[in-house]
């Protein structure tokens, strides 16, 4: 028998890490309706296309914290209309076509502890459902009629273009720079928190700016904590096998950080590595405490992430909501 909605949210709500669920429990009713709304928007946004709706349905319904539509809907406040759900769609919609097109890339077997698309059903599929979740995100804010939400969207996008050319360009590299991991981050990860928190402000007409930046950091903070737990595991809470970046040449401030202690990491030949040796590498990178030094920089981030939001002119609930998400961007990787 099929669950009732009112057992679907319940199990939904069972899925959501703390930090979230504490956030919709604070914002009142407001909050859950609007999101409602955005669920199902993503719903029937994945269902047109006959050819690739399997596959997108099942890429929506593998998880997720929601977490890009949520800064939307809390950027633009209890007054968030049908602009900030569509919004909220679109940049949802942009992350998943993003991470099906990574596991392409990566030749990943698993997401979220699930078979990827890519493994499942194939290169050329995996590739037409990311193209197809793109298109799709604009097509929503075009028949909406949101301009200025399609030139963000369209920004965006090429940036998370640029942020996986230089995450190619710089594969197996162990000369990487922090500097040219954080370029790399602020273009990847970012940027999509920081176009959910403009086009939630714009939607509603607040200055865009500030909690632009708020977006970011918190953005490059969970980019950070997610490369700690791509080290230190486990795969059962990560869905991936542990040291899943290293297998695929992908340097991270872990290691960047680790190789200034350890000669052996410094020399280390990535392109060498099976799941057993790189699992001895996450070993030798966590004893270092390179991790802690990483933890520490997101804690820093996410600190100045809600120091920022001082002087943006938020109401008190509001400003409350988006430090409970930024502080939930931490707890969740505790």
């Amino acid at each position: 028998m099929n669950p009732r909605p009112a057992d679907e949210e319940s199990s939904r709500r069972r899925s959501l890490p703390e930090p979230v669920t504490a956030v919709t429990d604070t914002a009142g009713d407001w909050l859950p309706a609007r999101m409602a709304e955005v669920e199902a928007g993503l719903l029937e946004a994945v269902q047109g296309d006959s050819e690739l709706a399997e596959d997108a349905i099942r890429t929506l319904n593998a998880g997720g914290k929601r977490m890009r539509p949520m800064l939307v809907l809390l950027c633009a406040g209890p007054e968030a209309g049908a602009a900030a759900v569509r919004a909220g769609i679109a940049v949802e919609l942009i992350h998943m076509a993003s991470l099906v097109h990574d596991d392409v890339l990566d030749r990943a077997p698993l997401r979220r502890g699930l078979p990827t698309v890519y493994a499942s059903s194939g290169r050329g599929r995996a590739t037409a459902l990311g193209d197809r979740l793109f298109s799709t995100a604009f097509k929503v804010l075009v028949e909406g009629g949101d301009a200025a939400a399609v030139t963000e969207v369209s920004a965006t996008a090429v940036d998370l273009a640029r942020g996986e050319l230089k995450q190619r360009e710089g594969a197996f590299d162990m000369d990487l720079t922090e500097t040219d991991y954080f370029d790399r981050c602020a273009l990847k990860t970012g940027r999509l928190f920081e176009a959910a928190c403009v086009l939630g402000r714009a939607s509603t007409g607040g200055e865009e700016a500030p909690v632009g930046l708020f977006g970011h950091r918190i953005g490059l903070a969970f980019q950070l904590l997610d490369d700690v737990l791509d080290i230190a595991g486990p795969p059962e809470r990560t869905g991936k096998a542990r040291g899943t970046d290293l297998l695929d040449g992908t340097v991270t401030l872990p290691l960047i950080f680790a190789a200034r202690f350890d000669p052996a990491l410094a020399a280390l030949d990535m392109r060498s590595l099976d799941e057993a040796s790189a699992a001895i590498a996450c070993d030798r990178i966590e004893a270092t405490g390179a991790l802690d030094e990483v933890r520490n920089q997101a804690i820093e981030l996410i600190e100045e992430a809600k120091a920022g939001l001082i002087e943006v002119g938020l109401e008190p609930q509001q400003r409350e909501l988006l430090e409970l998400i930024a502080d939930g961007v931490v707890q969740r990787y505790s």
